[in-house]
């Protein structure tokens, strides 16, 4: 994603920025130190970052939680 000033910026995906989609999908970081850091800063956002957002859709837009938990609590088919 670009700025307005051109500058190229990671966006978030959910939970997962590109980077740290890259560093736990491609093989060549297997055991590295970039894919361990990647699995700490997700498990960061899970723990910390998550929770609160939670609470903030649980009192203010019950709805979107409501489509977060379909998403997140779907069944495989």
């Amino acid at each position: 994603m670009q700025t307005k000033s051109g500058v190229t910026v990671s966006r978030y995906r959910a939970l997962m920025t590109d980077t740290d989609r890259e560093y736990l999908s491609e093989d060549e970081y297997e055991g590295t130190e970039k894919r361990y850091q990647a699995v700490s800063r997700v498990r960061k956002r899970i723990n910390e970052e998550v929770p609160e957002d939670v609470t903030i859709l649980a009192e203010n837009y019950p709805d979107l939680l409501g489509d977060l938990q379909e998403a997140v609590c779907e069944e495989e088919k």
